[in-house]
């Protein structure tokens, strides 16, 4: 991340620097060298980045103190663009108007300069530590990845239909076994559950049940539900009763939608009671998740099924404690299979050329026969040059040392942030600003391109449009399997997208980590004194008081369960985020728009 951040960091410079008038003389030659300096360590942030999460805590430090001055760099440069880029009226008014700023320019000018010259001497220190570590771990400026660029324009349906089909490898046995489970001639009620760690392939071994003809043909009945870790159980049911009426071909009841959660269960269970149903729960975190949801479920002994899919063994035992209720452990894919989703994901299922088997094989070793974790890996080795055995040669090496029974979590996080590490600056803030979207939350694809123009996360090039350059960014994450295509239009246009849990895991820790993204939900109220991203979710009560916000650059609120009023948006708003570029308002509902927004500079994208 301090890679990103000084990355985009250098081109705000530079454009600075190009504006002749902007900047007087002195504030311009500290400018200067706070961009050289900068420019000079930039190399050199990718390599350390990739060693970061190995325990170096002096290198951690260093690349924190490098974030922290890059972030205070940019909030300097924009305040100074609030400040003085701002026009006047023409005639008699406008004279008076310039008078009157250029007064209060100069007291604003000092300040900005007092703060350029406390933040040259800060980048002056960094330097000459960035020196010293240059020289310990025997790094030179040199080019980390010659990664190939990708045609991103071919055809993401099929690609994503490509990597989906790859991730079914191996799945013919488990598949039989379960279905063979599912349909047996047991009149009770069974579940059966689907046990094992995330990136495994629990859902996608249990939707090519579910989608099977003879499971379809067998009940009367469908639904999918995802639970997740963030569990409401009237938000769970109320999606049950969508889909069951839908399959129905029926409109939802209008009373269902002001039930309180008793008489919601008595609807479900009075709906489900004479007909033989099959019901999958995919993604159960807790045991008090699947006893309110068992509730609601009834047993009458026409051949009814419960699927469960959960990473945790105590989810699977506890809802499995009838005498004909079944647990399927999810195991790691064999050697062979892994060799064949490895190569399928790498070299578009053709062979493995000889100079790279060797070397591929290690890499495979540290996959553990984990789908997502080959499916990720391999979308980083096919952007690399199969000519150039040293690149990967460096991906194995990548993986750090790995102390002797670390758990298999911090192994596939280790592959995952591989894959991280791998993308060119501007994609990983594109990335990690994903965080901000609650878990399995469909991302809608135009909107989230806006914000990453907006934010200043694309590049701008001639001739080509900032919307044309962010799909090529989107299509380059989906290409390396760190986003997944959820749903597309008619015409093949991407229409929403999302991450895997695991990977969402991963970019929410480091996110946090790095102070880049807040999320405040109804459990974590508290932020940090500097907020540069923030996210509400789900909150019932007001949050802390509004400071800590004149950093703020986004805003995103998704389901606020009070009325979002104008008046909280107003108090909000007077915590004075003057650098806000994005306000994103979907979750909120609104009377009106609050004067104060109309007073923000900077706000690229509201919605």
């Amino acid at each position: 991340m301090a890679e990103s951040v000084v990355g985009f960091l250098i081109k705000q410079l530079s454009t600075l620097l190009s504006q002749e008038i902007t900047l007087s003389g002195g504030l311009k030659s500290d400018v200067q060298f706070i961009n050289d300096e900068l420019g000079s360590m930039k190399a050199f942030l990718r390599e350390a980045e990739a060693k970061e999460d190995n325990n170096d805590s002096q290198l951690q430090e260093w690349l924190n103190q490098v974030r922290e001055v890059a972030y205070d760099t940019e909030d300097v440069l924009d305040d100074f663009t609030f400040r003085f880029a701002r026009g006047y009226m023409d005639g008699f008014c406008g004279k008076v108007g310039k008078i009157y700023n250029s007064m209060k320019n100069l007291k604003a000018r000092h300040q900005i300069s007092l703060e350029i010259k406390d933040i040259k001497a800060r980048v002056g220190e960094i330097s000459a530590r960035h020196q010293r570590y240059q020289s310990l771990y025997g790094t030179h400026e040199r080019r980390f990845s010659s990664s190939r660029q990708v045609n991103a324009d071919f055809d993401i349906r099929a690609q994503s239909l490509f990597i989906e089909e790859a991730q079914l490898v191996g799945i013919d046995k488990p598949k039989a076994e379960l279905i063979s489970k599912i349909l047996d001639d047991h009149s009770q009620l069974k579940v059966v559950s689907v046990v094992g760690m995330g990136g495994l392939g629990k859902t996608t071994l249990v939707k090519k049940v579910y989608d099977g003809a003879a499971v379809k043909k067998q009940f009367q009945s469908h639904a999918w539900i995802t639970v997740s870790q963030n569990f409401q159980f009237s938000v769970i049911i109320k999606n049950l009763i969508q889909q069951l009426y839908n399959e129905i071909r029926q409109p939802v009841p209008p009373q269902v939608e002001s039930m309180d959660v008793l008489t919601l269960s008595e609807f479900v269970k009075d709906f489900l009671q004479e007909r033989r149903y099959i019901i999958v729960l995919d993604d159960v975190w807790s045991i008090d998740a699947w006893e309110a949801i068992k509730c609601v479920l009834p047993d009458c002994n026409i051949t009814s099924r419960v699927v469960l899919t959960t990473r945790i063994a105590d989810v699977a035992s506890a809802s499995c404690l009838g005498s004909l209720d079944f647990i399927y452990k999810m195991k790691p894919l064999t050697d062979k299979e892994s060799w064949t989703l490895f190569c399928n994901r790498t070299f578009q299922s053709n062979d493995c050329p000889p100079n790279l088997e060797e070397v591929a094989k290690k890499i495979l070793k540290k996959c553990e026969g984990l789908p997502l974790a080959i499916v990720a890996i391999g979308g980083v080795l096919a952007l690399k040059d199969m000519e150039k055995t040293d690149e990967w040669e460096m991906i194995l090496h990548g993986f750090g040392g790995e102390a002797d029974g670390s758990g298999k979590l911090d192994r596939i996080k280790r592959v995952l942030l591989l894959s991280y590490n791998d993308l060119p600056y501007y994609l990983k803030s594109c990335l990690l600003y994903l965080s901000i979207y609650p878990e399995d939350y469909p991302i809608d694809v135009d909107d989230i391109l806006l914000k990453w123009i907006a934010l200043g996360f694309v590049e701008e090039k001639e001739r080509i449009t900032s919307t044309d350059i962010a799909m090529r960014y989107m299509k380059e994450l989906i290409n390396r399997s760190l986003i997944q295509v959820k749903s597309s239009f008619a015409d093949g246009r991407l229409e929403t997208c999302g991450l895997h849990d695991f990977l969402r895991e991963i970019i929410v820790s480091k996110s946090k980590e790095q102070d880049f993204t807040t999320v405040a939900t109804r459990y974590y109220t508290r932020w940090p004194t500097k907020v540069r991203h923030l996210a509400i979710h789900n909150f019932t009560d007001n949050p802390q008081e509004f400071s800590g916000l004149k950093c703020l650059r986004s805003v995103a609120i998704f389901g606020y369960e009070d009325p979002f009023t104008t008046t909280f948006l107003s108090e909000f708003l007077s915590g004075d985020p003057k650098l806000l570029k994005v306000l994103d308002l979907h979750g909120a509902e609104l009377d009106n728009i609050p004067k104060q927004v109309f007073k923000l500079f900077h706000l690229r994208w509201s919605g």
